[in-house]
């Protein structure tokens, strides 16, 4: 038997690896934003806040929690099928599992850049120095 190297195999060790410190640190930001009050990373636009981040705390707190939970599921969904064939969603093909972290992480970076560019407003004309 001759080993040969699959390029998907290794795409989806990747994919799903991957999941487990997204998870940790959407799902720790998610603590600080909503439970711990600590505003410091809503909404950064060049590493900055916005002037009021209480204001986007909820929303930020929100994606942070949605897009960790469903990381989360993954990492608890996939092993238990394949361990004990309980299903707790669409964990039994490859493209289904695949397809629902793929957008995951995809959906939480369009969220994150679509809440900074809210927060932070373009402004027209010439910056006023006060």
């Amino acid at each position: 038997m001759q080993l040969m190297f699959d390029a998907t195999t290794v795409i989806t060790w990747l994919l799903f690896l991957a999941m487990f410190p997204l998870s940790f640190f959407w799902l720790r930001r998610a603590k600080r934003i909503l439970v711990d009050k600590n505003y410091s990373e809503v909404a950064l636009k060049g590493g900055l806040p916005p002037e009021n981040p209480a204001k986007y705390a909820l929303i930020a707190g929100l994606i942070n929690l949605i897009a960790g939970g469903t990381a989360a599921w993954v990492i608890i969904g996939v092993p238990l099928y394949i361990a004990t064939g309980i299903t707790i969603g669409p964990f039994i093909a490859y493209q289904d599992w695949s397809a629902v972290g793929g957008v995951t992480i995809w959906s939480k970076l369009m969220a994150d850049f679509i809440l900074s560019r809210y927060a932070h407003p373009f402004q027209f004309g010439k910056k006023k120095d006060n």
